[in-house]
């Protein structure tokens, strides 16, 4: 089935006990054993499954070609279970612009714990070789990257790996299943955060991890899941759930739109620079076109004059509205520098913008007016 079938199907089936076509919240906490002390319906403690959440993973598990989903509470939930599942002493290598949250953990959460881990640009394969230990077990690639939309080639990064005997984890976040599927590029996981895209619409949040494979270390993440019980509730799985059955359609248009938005961005005077891998200047461009569907609906742009310069754009906007995060139907933008800590390496000029489903002209009209 397409891609827009399977999010539409995909997990969902008509409640038996009503005829319900959207399914019912099952929020009950516990659940009725059989006479024989068996569990018939397969749910023991919301803790270790629930019906949403068995149909959230099944609809990602879908969606990604994966044989396998688990769902947390939110995205860095997901990411600590994938670290977890190594041992102390193991080395993993991640990008040297790797999302802040996921650098937090690797250096404050897993580095006291005994995991080691070297941050690299993981778009020099050469590098990426170079930096690779006897003890390396997992690549961490983020593509395109967060903010800084640098884009890596899965596959040849996937066959590194495996030539080691490692695992590759890609967070798939920003481009999503529809405008990438890096499973079928070889990476073994893939994360996303599904307060997102996935969900789209900014009210609620949840993690993902797919599966290539439900083999040893799905199995320990598995159980991870149930023991940590750092699991979303029912709701958030229901409304995540909601939100993909339009993915492929919203994907599309926040892609058209931030294609406009980028264009017009590269030509104003008073823009030093535009990251989005959609226009042909950008240095991944020729990968993004091989390896994804479209550019996607993230893009960064840098303003001229430096750190308050771009503080005054964003403070200067009147559609867009200045918050954290992305992937909802609302435009956001954010001064990445500001948010990301001392240890940041994003340039202080940079902005970056999630477009969301707006009239791109009315966008491009309100960082006309914001840029000057």
């Amino acid at each position: 089935m397409r891609i827009e079938t399977l999010a539409v199907h995909a997990g969902h089936a008509v409640d038996p006990a009503s005829g319900a076509v959207t399914p019912p919240i099952a929020l009950s906490t516990t659940f009725e054993r059989a006479p024989d002390g068996t569990y018939p319906h397969g749910y023991v403690y919301s803790r270790g499954g629930n019906p949403n959440r068995t149909a959230l993973e099944g609809c990602l598990g879908a969606l990604e070609g994966g044989a396998a989903a688990a769902a947390f509470a939110s995205g860095s939930a997901a990411t600590a279970a994938v670290l977890q599942c190594l041992a102390p002493g193991d080395h993993v290598l991640a990008p040297d612009d790797v999302y802040h949250g996921t650098a937090r953990l690797l250096r404050e959460a897993f580095g006291p714990w005994g995991l080691r881990a070297t941050f690299v640009d993981m778009t020099d394969t050469a590098a990426v070789e170079a930096a690779m230990r006897p003890e390396t077990r997992l690549f961490w690639v983020e593509t395109p990257g967060n903010p800084l939309l640098q884009v890596t080639d899965i596959a040849a990064l996937a066959r590194v790996a495996h030539a080691a005997s490692a695992l590759l984890c890609c967070d798939n976040t920003f481009a999503t299943p529809v405008l990438q599927r890096p499973l079928a590029w070889g990476a073994d996981l893939v994360v996303h955060a599904a307060a997102k895209y996935l969900g789209g619409h900014s009210d609620a949040v949840a993690g993902i991890v797919v599966a290539r494979e439900e083999g040893g270390f799905f199995q320990r993440l598995r159980r991870l899941q149930g023991m940590g019980g750092a699991v979303p509730a029912p709701f958030d799985c229901w409304l995540i759930l909601r939100g993909l059955r339009t993915l492929p359609y919203r994907m599309r248009a926040h892609t058209e739109h931030a294609g406009v938005v980028a264009a017009f961005l590269a030509r104003h005077p008073a823009v030093e620079r535009v990251l989005y891998p959609g226009l042909p200047g950008h240095p991944g461009h020729a990968l993004a076109a091989r390896q994804m569907a479209g550019g996607g609906g993230m893009l960064s742009f840098q303003v001229r004059g430096g750190a308050d310069a771009a503080r005054r754009v964003a403070a200067g906007v009147r559609l867009i509205t200045r918050a954290t995060s992305f992937g909802g139907t609302e435009s956001l933008i954010e001064h990445r520098r500001s948010i990301e800590g001392p240890e940041s390496t994003t340039p202080e000029n940079l902005l970056r913008l999630s477009v969301g489903l707006e009239h791109p002209d009315d966008l491009v009209a309100d960082l006309e007016q914001a840029l000057g």
